[in-house]
């Protein structure tokens, strides 16, 4: 009988080049940019099910309760999450988690795939991973080559050692070799020839041929990820690596790393649709534009507009475009993007020119997500400002005081359970809380729906980090927003 497969999601990145719905307080892989569900989610649903095994996730520690409440919904239970310190790369990443399936079952067979990829056809993609793993347990490092629909500049390619098979079956072969991302004429040859497919940063392979692949040609960095994990901490269901060793860890690419140097690498091509949703290109693309090459999302209004994304994410908005051609303009509460689609790669470098003057935009979303829900500021003024709180069902935030302000709580959906120093109250709708400055107290959501509160807050300083922490069921310490 074959051997479960342990799927490998990487979720780290902070997706600047779909800003500004993509930043690095919520990446892009915890959006739902083409469907009802995240493109993580829609990665962890895409790689259960018969002959697979539990994921493991590697993701960020301001991420840590994102994934877990994302996988809840989706009703998928993660065997490991391991936290990385700092961003390092793939390298790193991903020889951190084949230590970890390692130590629970010796030889697994990991399938590493990034979780901010949409594959629509789920049934094909995992088709060619069961073609794939008679190549894995037999010492091969198999990748996964997309078949090529056009000479993309933006992706690696992969070059075969014999044509594939009519409709790029999913038959495993030896792989030649990796090309660099291409220029336009490079790319245009690459794609004529048939000989190349994209490369999709996709693995399949047994731990033990992983290891030994570190070992052979990154022993600098196969000793520094170990002591990272043998020195990891658990925190409740997450396992810490040791910051120290994992700061002396190259920041390298697993392609760079292991892949370009290895000689038992195995090919699979998959013929089926795929993109990285490397930019906002990629989103018109995969959006499904109407006749006239018009994708709208949200409230927005195309009027004579042709090869256009017009995208409105909040529901106040009424974004209009007149007579635009290869526009996209993407609107959020706090930040509009306006530019050409052929400049879609460079929606980074306006993510970098505000982070160098300083604009919380860059980075930060007005929605701040914390392990119990998530708040937004409604209004902001001198010594007051107004907050939309929603708790999660069953969630707490933590028992908690202030320095430098007040507080005063109304309930608008569901039920509050509320501290105040030794008096605990049940509110309901529409009724209201005052929270005194210094008073030690606490909000919960007892129910199963829901939790919707409006916080007025008043004081000298009204900073996330005014904040005395005394209980809190998310291990957070002191000073620790929320």
């Amino acid at each position: 009988m074959t051997q479960d497969i342990h799927p490998l999601l990487l979720c780290g990145g902070s997706g600047t080049r779909l800003w500004p719905l993509s930043r690095k307080s919520y990446p892009k892989q915890f959006t739902r940019l083409t469907g009802e569900e995240s493109l993580f989610q829609a990665s962890a649903r895409r790689l259960s099910g018969p002959g697979f095994a539990a994921p493991a996730i590697v993701t960020g520690s301001d991420y840590r309760f994102v994934v877990t409440e994302q996988l809840a919904a989706v009703e998928v239970a993660a065997a490991a999450t391991l936290i990385e310190p700092e961003g390092r790369n793939t390298a790193p990443a991903i020889l951190a988690a084949a230590m970890e399936l390692h130590a629970r079952a010796p030889g697994a067979l990991m399938l590493v795939a990034p979780s901010d990829h949409v594959i629509p056809d789920a049934e094909a993609f995992r088709a060619s991973v069961m073609a794939a793993v008679p190549s894995a347990e037999a010492g091969q490092i198999v990748t996964f080559g997309i078949r090529p629909d056009r000479a993309e500049t933006g992706y690696g390619w992969l070059a075969l050692s014999e044509a594939p098979e009519n409709g790029f079956a999913p038959v495993p072969q030896p792989l030649k070799g990796f090309a660099e991302k291409p220029d336009a004429a490079t790319a245009e040859a690459l794609l004529s020839g048939g000989m190349h497919l994209w490369n999709a940063g996709i693995f399949l392979f047994a731990t033990g041929t992983i290891l030994s692949a570190f070992e052979s040609h990154q022993p600098g960095l196969l000793a520094a990820v170990t002591r990272a994990f043998e020195e990891a901490e658990r925190d409740l269901h997450f396992l810490r690596l040791a910051p120290a060793p994992w700061s002396e860890c190259d920041d390298i690419s697993v392609d760079y790393a292991v892949m370009e140097k290895a000689e038992n690498l195995t090919v699979v091509p998959f013929g089926g649709a795929w993109s990285d949703l490397g930019g906002w290109d990629a989103v018109w693309r995969e959006s499904g534009p109407d006749s006239g090459g018009v994708v709208t999302s949200g409230p927005a209004t195309a009027i004579d507009c042709t090869d256009t994304l017009l995208r409105a994410e909040d529901e106040q908005q009424a974004l209009v475009g007149i007579g635009l051609s290869d526009v996209i303009a993407v609107a959020m509460p706090d930040a509009v993007l306006v530019a050409h689609k052929d400049r879609a790669q460079d929606v980074k470098q306006a993510v970098a020119a505000l982070k160098a003057q300083g604009a919380k935009q860059a980075e930060t979303l007005p929605r701040d997500y914390r392990p119990w829900g998530w708040f937004e500021s409604l209004s902001v003024g001198g010594r007051f400002q107004v907050k939309r709180i929603h708790v999660n069902p069953g969630a707490a935030l933590s028992l908690q005081s202030h320095h430098h302000r007040s507080e005063h709580w109304i309930v608008v959906e569901g039920t509050a359970r509320v501290t105040i120093d030794d008096t605990v109250t049940l509110l309901s709708e529409n009724q209201s809380v005052y929270i005194p400055l210094g008073a030690v107290h606490r909000m919960e959501n007892p129910g199963k729906v829901p939790m919707v509160l409006i916080e007025v807050q008043t004081g000298t300083y009204l900073g996330e980090d005014d904040i005395i922490r005394y209980e809190d069921v998310y291990a957070r310490g002191q000073g620790a927003k929320g």
